[in-house]
């Protein structure tokens, strides 16, 4: 190899080195000040923002109006954790029992959605990119001990219900509420919060306006969930309200 060879390769791992520290400080200050300050929009958003663009949909805006934990309606906050994370309360970021199971069945699908907490979605969310990829779920974990490490599990689910997504272009509880039920998200009933937490798992396919058979059994099972979690009492029980 020529000298200039060698100085041409140390120049791209030094350039390699400066943008990987970059983007690591970048998180860093994001986890730090997104447990203060509202998300003004998460990585997601971006994704589908320019994703739309780029496939020549200008028609496409990806909406979302923040609000703060105590302007959502605690049947919302109660749906997402018995949808998606029911040990959300006691675990630092990972459920580990959910994990286990999944590497047993040697299910790809499973492993990458079915394995994925409250906390894990949020660090997606906000600072990555949506896909499957065990990339991805390396940088995620990392991210999710940041925010568990930093956030209160209060700040965790108010982050999320302000960025997850419920359609096209629809982010956020708020924008959810007021562009299916019109009204806020203060208002939403049980059954209106457990069917937005329904169709969750992919919001693109899954229609709050036109709800399946699927969505309409899932719905139920949530409602049963909640019930079983003991209501708002749980929400009051881990500081969550």
């Amino acid at each position: 190899m020529s000298r200039n060879q060698r100085f041409g390769w140390r120049w791209i791992k030094k350039m390699v080195l400066r943008g990987l520290i970059g983007i690591t400080a970048f998180w860093l200050a994001g986890i730090v000040c997104f447990a203060f300050v509202p998300v003004p929009f998460s990585a997601v958003m971006i994704e589908r923002q320019l994703g739309a663009w780029l496939q020549g949909n200008f028609h496409y805006m990806a909406h979302s109006d923040w609000v703060g934990r105590d302007e959502i309606s605690p049947w919302m906050a109660l749906a997402v954790i018995a949808s998606e994370d029911q040990k959300f309360p006691d675990h630092w970021g990972f459920d580990v029992d959910a994990i286990q199971s999944v590497l047993d069945n040697n299910d790809e699908n499973a492993h990458l959605r079915g394995a994925s907490t409250l906390s894990q979605q949020t660090a997606k969310n906000v600072f990555l990119w949506d896909g499957r990829s065990w990339v991805r779920k390396g940088l995620e974990a990392g991210l999710t001990v940041g925010i568990e490490t930093v956030w209160s599990k209060r700040r965790i689910l108010t982050v999320y219900l302000n960025v997850a997504e419920f359609g096209e272009g629809v982010f956020g509880a708020e924008e959810a509420a007021q562009r299916y039920f019109h009204k806020p998200a203060s208002r939403l009933t049980m059954s209106e919060a457990a069917l937005l937490a329904a169709v969750l798992p992919n919001p693109i396919r899954f229609k709050v306006t036109a709800p399946s058979r699927y969505i309409y059994q899932r719905q139920q099972w949530i409602m049963r969930q909640m019930r079983q979690l003991g209501g708002e009492a749980f929400l009051v029980r881990n500081h969550l309200n």
